[in-house]
């Protein structure tokens, strides 16, 4: 069986595609956001990253929700329940941790089920 990894450095992928699941890890780019916009933000990369994968947000398996303030959680709640399709929820847990950027309030780690093979020009 393949490995497909995806937006590979010298420390880490993107995502890893094995065995019909991705495995994938977002982060926020909007630094000096608040945790709102950037769950709004990592929920849209998600999911424009699982269309390029071959999945989408009905698909997730299971997910790791790590903020910085765990005391904001109906925050992100909030807007996890309005984007996550009905009947769809996944194994899910969320933790407060120390994130590597100081500037990051939320960070998100998923598994989901591929549906399609993603094309070519997203395996590096």
């Amino acid at each position: 069986m393949k490995v497909s990894r995806i937006g590979t450095t010298a420390r880490w992928s993107d995502a890893v595609i094995f065995n019909d699941v991705v495995y994938m890890v977002e982060v926020p780019t909007s630094l000096d956001a608040d945790l709102a916009t950037q769950t709004k933000e990592l929920l849209a990369l998600i999911e424009n990253a699982l269309v390029n994968y071959g999945s989408d947000k009905a698909h997730i398996l299971s997910a790791t929700i790590y903020l910085t303030d765990i005391t904001q959680i109906e925050v992100f709640n909030k807007i996890w329940d309005k984007w996550l399709p009905a009947k769809s929820a996944p194994s899910r847990a969320c933790v407060e941790a120390k994130l590597a950027n100081p500037n990051y309030k939320v960070e998100i780690q998923l598994t989901a089920a591929v549906l399609d093979k993603p094309e070519v020009r997203f395996m590096t």
